[in-house]
């Protein structure tokens, strides 16, 4: 074969290798090094600066608006309390005026955690689409109108029908804490948000002093009616906070996010970050209070051992639930209120020290124990200190529980997550009452046994969570994962 012709069949041969290897260097355009830098730092001076809700918290920081804040919101856990507390002094004296058993008395609770559950989840929908303000501020006015009808109930089934109603417009109040959360700079979060323990206690207390001089001389429909005040003054202080800044920038609202965020920098006397308000673009690839105040109503009926609260006890016609309480029996429950707040500073220490995980499994350990030492209690003195510790380490529990959860989702379904949790939860508020009004007379062990069972579960499951949350930026979106993402088409 000639040379000539083997050069050409060898080129030919080889050409399809030779442009493919090639290619990418003809096809990639010639541009000198100075140019380039000069491109780059041209565009670079060009390039607008931005920042995200977070940063603009951040850098407002801590001042007077959160002071507001927290006095404003934390009066709604005041009204919450004032709810929910109510039914463990107005249980005794509804029974004895419509001669209630003991199941009909645990309905009534029943029915307003029925309520909070159902409508739990369909409040967290609508905040997330609608706003946190709206569903808070409707929440008030729903649950003051309702209980404001239910001190004019003419039966047992007016009374828990409008109970359950109640307990709607509570679950559209609880929005309330991803609101405060979502306004709170990160590492103010684990100070400011157990401080809330302290509105609780004042709700808690307001209404078992109202019990104690209302009830006796002017009954319990004008000790419900009394209790609707604070809702009333808090409609009108609720005016003055504004819509989440997160919420509007998930929706798309800059301009009201940017005006709500100045307005609090102004506020504070602080400034917002230079350039303009982003969120940073996300891509998406397919891929437990009542009760314990009802165990103890109960337990001091079991424990008390002056001659009265025997013969209330003993006697069939006058069932211990149906003489309503003297005033050592109220001094008590206020004494264990005093609770909820007395260990605040250790609650914040373990929040900061261990984190959110950590704390719940060791507020959850030790409440289970402290259920289970009021089976060995003899004594009215031991009784009460045991009531003390175990409100503060449930309330401790409570508070790591909403603070984890407001931390974990992200903003677009945090209203959302919330309601599902909270809804979840009162399925023990739901079987709680019965528990205490049913059990309780047949043994205390018995009774006592379900609550530390459930708190040694919840330990082990909070265990194998999988985020802690401490110090950590609240989220904005999800990113969801999918096979088809990940799939490689080799052929």
């Amino acid at each position: 074969m000639p040379s000539s012709f083997r050069k050409w069949s060898w080129r030919r041969r080889s050409t399809p290798l030779a442009v493919i290897t090639l290619l990418p260097k003809l096809l990639r355009p010639k541009v000198k090094n100075k140019p380039t830098k000069q491109l780059t730092q041209s565009t670079s001076q060009t390039e607008p600066k931005c920042y995200t809700v977070e940063e603009a918290v951040e850098t407002i920081g801590f001042g007077r608006f959160h002071i507001l804040l927290f006095v404003i919101m934390g009066s709604a856990n005041i009204v919450e309390a004032l709810e929910i507390m109510l039914l463990a002094v107005v249980s005794p004296e509804i029974r004895c005026e419509w001669r209630l058993e003991d199941w009909q008395v645990a309905l009534v609770s029943t029915m307003v955690f029925l309520g909070f559950m159902v409508f739990g989840v369909l409040c967290g929908y609508v905040a997330d689409k609608y706003g946190r303000w709206k569903v808070v501020f409707g929440g008030f006015i729903w649950a003051s109108y309702f209980s404001l009808l239910t001190s004019f109930s003419p039966s047992y089934g007016w009374f828990i029908f409008l109970r359950c109603m109640v307990g709607c417009g509570v679950a559209g109040t609880s929005q309330g804490f991803v609101l405060k959360t979502e306004f709170i700079p990160a590492k103010y979060r684990a100070f400011l948000l157990p401080l809330a323990s302290i509105f609780w206690m004042l709700g808690s207390m307001l209404i078992i002093i109202l019990g104690m001089t209302v009830v006796p001389t002017m009954g319990w429909r004008w000790m419900i009616r009394f209790s609707i005040i604070p809702s009333i003054i808090l409609i009108g202080l609720f005016m003055f906070i504004p819509e989440s800044a997160r919420f509007q920038v998930s929706a798309g609202n800059i301009q009201g996010a940017m005006s709500t965020l100045n307005w609090i920098a102004k506020m504070n006397g602080a400034t917002l970050p230079e350039g303009e308000l982003r969120e940073p673009e996300v891509v998406s690839m397919r891929s437990s209070f009542f009760f314990i105040c009802l165990l103890e109503k109960n337990l001091l009926c079991m424990t008390d051992a002056d001659p009265e609260h025997q013969i209330k006890h003993n006697q069939e016609e006058a069932l211990c639930y149906c003489i309503p309480f003297n005033m050592a029996d109220y001094q008590t429950l206020l004494i264990s209120c005093l609770g909820e707040v007395a260990l605040i500073p250790l609650n914040i220490g373990l929040l900061n020290i261990f984190g959110r995980k950590p704390s719940m499994v060791i507020l959850l350990v030790l409440s289970a124990i402290f259920f289970m030492l009021v089976n060995i209690c003899t004594t009215m003195f031991g009784f009460t200190v045991l009531l003390f510790l175990l409100r503060s380490v449930v309330s401790m529990n409570f508070n790591a529980v909403y603070i984890y959860t407001a931390e974990v989702y992200p903003t677009a379904v945090r209203s959302l997550g919330m309601g599902f949790c909270t809804s979840f939860s009162r399925v023990g508020g739901m079987i709680a009452p019965f528990i205490a009004q049913v059990l309780m007379s047949k043994s205390v062990i018995l009774a006592l046994s379900p609550f530390a069972t459930a708190c040694v579960i919840c330990a082990v499951g909070v265990a194998f969570l999988p985020i802690e949350t401490r110090g950590r930026a609240l989220l904005v979106s999800i990113i969801i994962f999918s096979p088809t993402f990940l799939k490689t088409d080799f052929n």
